[in-house]
């Protein structure tokens, strides 16, 4: 993996209207909304942006994010996570993705959360 200074800026996109399977009142603070918080206070390293969205549409299968980076970086989107318990993950995760020049991190290296729990694998726009 490369020095992430020198990588292409990364974003992570967090569902904020995740209800993580559960029933939830409407004004109720949302396991999404509340992953997108506890991420804003984790250490991320610089060259990856953490941008709120609403909706990845992948209701029923814990909270959603995606990792992607410039026209040569594959997309990920992984499921399954927990607003509380998963934070360490993702920024390991994001920080490994950022390393990479095409966004693929090798299989053994990912957390084994994002090995288990990958819901989509998105070709770069220029494959």
């Amino acid at each position: 993996m490369r020095d992430v200074t020198e990588t292409t800026p990364v974003e992570l996109l967090v569902c904020t209207t995740c209800r993580r399977g559960l029933p939830i009142e409407d004004d109720a603070q949302r396991p999404g909304t509340l992953l997108h918080k506890a991420l804003e206070q984790a250490d991320l390293p610089d060259g990856i942006t953490l941008k709120p969205v609403e909706c990845l549409s992948n209701c029923d299968q814990g909270c959603s994010i995606v990792l992607r980076g410039g026209p040569s970086r594959w997309t990920f989107v992984y499921e399954n996570l927990n607003e509380t318990d998963d934070v360490e993950i993702i920024v390991e995760g994001a920080t490994k993705y950022l390393a990479t020049d095409d966004g693929l991190v090798k299989w053994r290296d990912r957390p084994e959360h994002f090995r288990k729990n990958c819901a989509a694998r998105i070709p770069p726009i220029g494959a």
